[in-house]
């Protein structure tokens, strides 16, 4: 695709909205509801709160990380759920962390090509719902099972499953070519990266303090919505409950290390939990969305994505994937007015900070001179992120993306680098501007 700047082929891509559920610790509040039923709801307040024809929607792109093995295509199981017209093509991005920052990324190709002019995009996760699997020696002896002819032969299908064969295995949270979770490669980054334990302990405070702050003087009430629980619709929920006012370093300190017990700094309270919760974008080409009378709230200006080896550092890609999409806006990091990256931990988070501010880094790793540049404090994550607010693996960039149009709009102005790592060793960043 042949683009530059904010246009290709003189069509510009309008955030005109967006919304999410209140994001919840998984086996809470949304314990029974699934990613599904999640998506279904924001998408369906959605369109109404923003007084959308449905039949004006052209296409739906939503992602899901841990999917549901009964219904993998989760874009098409929310148009045929929700009272949208069934005629709406749907389908399903994933891109680990990034999964929503895809879905945006899709959107706007369809959008600056005029294969469509209004796209719902986003994501959703609940870790309370995961698909739960068997082991090899079960699942062979269930098909077998279920081939046979007569009750001898079904009974004798599992005379080699072992005791331990019948155990369940949750979805893990590691990659495949390293054995390592995401704990583990956060706790190896602290140690390689010289990140003390009291700095991520100071950086998640800082995380809590902004996210409530942002609480009390209504940044997100717009943005989420009222969610009615089953099964009585009676309760509630309208605010996140991972979020802790009364954070302190002393508090963080008493914690203990998770994934190195014994040498570790990473803990519970300098990670993101487990998070249940789902997001969505309407997006539209700038035409559009004059001709049917909306305001955006932000246009999309450039976008990046970034591999990096998953063995040395996994969550670095910021750092590779935000400096390419700087030069392909014609920026430098200077010239952004909000920074806001995904803080999958504090160690990540300090990691990629000193990478950005880093002239030998850039030097070694980029290939350039100069480094990226270092984000001022009252620049970065604003209202805090993901330790605080919790981190549905599918919908954080969306969520972010749609705090930072509205921060936009509300400073009539303004430009904004959003950026997360993402399993495999991946990044995404985009820059929106107002």
């Amino acid at each position: 695709m042949a683009w530059s700047g904010a246009k290709v082929n003189g069509r510009r891509v309008a955030i005109v909205g967006g919304l999410r559920t209140p994001f919840m610790k998984s086996g809470g509040a949304y314990k029974k509801l699934s990613a599904l039923d999640l998506a279904k709801a924001v998408v369906n307040e959605l369109v109404q709160r923003l007084d959308l024809e449905a039949d004006q929607v052209d296409q739906l792109v939503y992602g899901q990380v841990v999917p549901n093995p009964h219904a993998p295509n989760i874009a098409r199981e929310i148009v045929l759920g929700t009272p949208l017209p069934r005629s709406i093509e749907a389908y399903t991005v994933s891109r680990a962390c990034a999964t929503s920052t895809q879905a945006l990324v899709n959107a706007a190709h369809a959008i600056l090509t005029g294969e469509a002019d209004v796209v719902i995009c986003g994501g959703a996760d609940s870790l309370s719902r995961p698909p739960i699997t068997y082991s090899d020696p079960l699942t062979d002896a269930l098909m077998k099972a279920n081939r046979a002819r007569d009750p001898m032969s079904k009974a004798k299908a599992f005379l080699e499953v072992g005791p331990k064969d019948f155990l369940p295995n949750p979805p893990s949270i590691k990659e495949m070519s390293t054995g390592l979770t995401m704990g583990q490669s956060a706790e190896k980054m602290a140690k390689e990266n010289g990140i003390s334990r009291e700095a991520q302990d100071e950086f998640a405070v800082r995380s809590h303090r902004k996210s409530a702050e942002a609480w009390e003087k209504g940044i997100f009430k717009d943005e989420v919505l009222r969610f009615p629980l089953p099964p009585r619709l009676e309760e509630m929920v309208e605010k996140d409950n991972l979020v802790r006012p009364d954070a302190s370093t002393k508090a963080m300190a008493r914690l203990r290390p998770v994934f190195d017990k014994k040498y570790g700094s990473v803990t519970a309270g300098s990670s993101s939990p487990l998070t249940d919760g789902a997001s969505a974008l309407l997006v539209m080409s700038d035409k559009k969305a004059k001709a049917l009378g909306y305001e955006p709230l932000a246009y999309l200006k450039s976008w990046a994505f970034a591999a990096l080896d998953p063995s040395w550092q996994l969550l670095m890609g910021p750092s590779f994937a935000s400096p390419k999409a700087l030069d392909r806006a014609g920026m430098r990091l200077s010239d952004i007015d909000l920074v806001d990256m995904h803080e999958a931990f504090s160690a990540q988070m300090l990691s990629n900070l000193q990478a950005f501010a880093s002239k030998e880094w850039a030097k070694k790793w980029l290939g350039r001179d100069e480094a990226i540049g270092e984000i001022e404090d009252d620049k970065l994550n604003i209202y805090g992120g993901s330790i605080s607010l919790g981190h549905p693996f599918g919908a954080t960039g969306a969520r972010q993306v749609l705090t930072m149009s509205n921060e936009l709009a509300r400073r009539d102005g303004g430009t904004a680098l959003v950026t997360q790592c993402a399993a495999g060793g991946l990044g995404a960043a985009v820059i929106i501007e107002r």
